[in-house]
């Protein structure tokens, strides 16, 4: 995994991945949107969630965060990383 690229592992009909892209949209991140089959979950979202193994999980610096509720403050908390 690239550590200085933002990536984020999503199901296009959860509304919790359309919170944490709205997010990503409006503070101008740019990223990498990978799509998820839920039914055949990949190793990259088991290793990126391993408790859970839901979305939306954010991939930036080499790490992993999961939960919808991080990513929205992600773009605040990083920004002068990016």
């Amino acid at each position: 995994m690239e550590t200085d690229s933002v990536k984020l592992l999503i199901v296009r009909a959860s509304p919790y991945a359309m919170r944490a892209i709205l997010a990503l949209e409006a503070k101008g991140v740019k990223y990498e949107l990978i799509e998820e089959n839920l039914s055949a979950k990949s190793q990259l979202l088991l290793e990126s969630n391993p408790v859970y193994k839901k979305i939306p999980v954010l991939l930036h610096g080499g790490k992993a965060i999961p939960e919808s509720n991080v990513p929205l403050s992600f773009p605040r908390i990083h920004m002068h990383e990016l």
